[in-house]
């Protein structure tokens, strides 16, 4: 049984704080544990109850809570401007490594072949990996085939989006298939080198230019985040596909294999998506609602960046922007130093892009996952050999078992079945007053 322990956070949202945190705690390494306990601690510990106390003077004290003009903007832009600047730095960072790989490349080929045909006899690989090489190359998928393919998938996205979104014109679509191959090269090759996909800010991207082009007028937000969700799919799949296809590579498994198994695997996510969708959609009434179990704050940070791009940021509060220049330059200052210094003191640098999720979602697991990186951190300094042995294992059986009790509670929501009792933890003065209401309802 998983329970599950509802804490106030932020504008009177509930979050509910379950053994999944604590299992991811364990998994991820412990400078990210850190990293976002840290941002929690700088946000929602330093610098929101400051900008609080600068109530009517940076911002009107008639605004409610969730209003992008008050303290809502400092919140969600200051979060943006750190994302952007380490998404930006390091989209900069994998580009060169990428320009520098490739151009060694070319430079070594001609030598490579010279030395191959001199040495044709003699093979500096194993017996293993000529038997992976000859099978892997057996098996390719024709150019033609991937040629036509990707035609065929942007003549049917460019008649069918713009149906469903009337914003996202067809030649905005257009422009997208035709700089995404591109980008998705950039992304994949990247990936291999540093095992960093940088598909969302690719989405950023597309987000800045196809809702600026499309303006205010007509229908700019939604026209970015629609393509942002068309360049993210084709960037990201890139860099997925170069991952498991080098599974395949190690695996002996044929790549035309690989490629059929990836095509049933997204005609099954084409239905059974939307059905998990439609059932999170009717069982939870507040589903991506502040007040919710699940708010989708990166649906509102992504709506915001849209925002953004199309009017520019005169609505937002006194001083936000200038918070947003200081925090995106602090991003990218961060991840600079980090690669200058040595490596031996990099790894305590804490890492702008997790510090900046909790400024705008809250720091209420936080403190589940530091709790999980604690245990783990223990558990390593008594017996590391089973630490690393069965850390995973344990951390995996508390995300599933908290995973699968989402369906059940799911149809028992459908159903209109409530909880039987319910566990809240309140402050010393909200509790005086619910036992003052209490008493008096008597």
């Amino acid at each position: 049984m998983v329970v599950g322990l509802r804490t106030s956070q932020r504008s009177g949202s509930k979050h509910m704080q379950t053994t999944t945190y604590i299992g991811v705690g364990m998994i991820c390494p412990h400078i990210i544990n850190v990293s976002v306990l840290v941002g929690g601690i700088i946000s929602w510990g330093i610098m929101w109850p400051l900008i609080e106390e600068k109530k009517g003077q940076w911002y009107s004290e008639k605004l409610s809570s969730d209003d992008l003009s008050g303290l809502e903007g400092y919140k969600v832009f200051i979060a943006i401007a750190i994302i952007l600047g380490d998404g930006l730095y390091n989209f900069f960072k994998v580009l060169t490594r990428t320009l520098s790989g490739l151009l060694h490349q070319l430079r070594h080929k001609r030598d490579t072949e010279e030395l191959s045909s001199e040495n044709s006899s003699r093979s500096e690989l194993s017996y293993d990996d000529e038997r992976r090489k000859q099978l892997f190359l057996k098996d390719q998928i024709p150019i033609w085939f991937a040629i036509g393919g990707y035609v065929m998938i942007a003549v049917v996205s460019i008649n069918t989006l713009p149906h469903i979104f009337t914003q996202l014109k067809w030649y905005y679509i257009v422009v997208i298939y035709i700089f995404a191959p591109v980008l998705a090269f950039c992304n994949a090759y990247g990936c291999g080198l540093t095992d960093w996909s940088l598909a969302s800010t690719y989405g950023k991207l597309a987000i800045f230019t196809i809702g600026a082009w499309a303006g205010p007028l007509h229908g700019g937000v939604v026209a970015g985040l629609s393509a942002c969700g068309v360049l993210m799919n084709i960037v990201s799949t890139a860099s997925d596909l170069m991952q498991d296809f080098k599974t395949g590579y190690l695996t002996l498994a044929s790549p035309r294999s690989m490629f059929v198994s990836q095509v049933v695997g997204t005609t099954m996510g084409c239905i059974i998506s939307p059905c998990v969708f439609w059932l999170f959609y009717k069982a939870f009434d507040d589903l991506g609602l502040p007040t919710g179990e699940y708010t989708a704050p990166n649906a509102v940070l992504f709506r915001n960046m849209a925002v953004l791009g199309v009017e520019g940021v005169s609505s937002l509060p006194k001083n936000c922007m200038t918070l947003c220049y200081v925090f995106f330059a602090t991003s990218i200052l961060i991840n600079l130093i980090k690669d200058l210094i040595p490596k031996k003191w990099a790894r305590f640098i804490p890492l702008p892009m997790a510090m900046a999720i909790p400024f705008y979602i809250g720091p209420y697991f936080t403190i589940d996952m530091s709790l999980g990186s604690l245990i783990l951190f223990v558990w390593q300094k008594l017996n590391k050999t089973k630490a690393d042995a069965f850390g995973p294992a344990v951390a995996s059986g508390l995300i599933c078992g908290d995973g699968i009790w989402t369906l059940p509670s799911s149809i028992l929501a459908l159903a209109g079945v409530k909880a039987p009792i319910c566990m809240k933890f309140l402050s010393s003065s909200n509790n005086a007053k619910v036992d003052k209401f209490l008493s008096s309802s008597i």
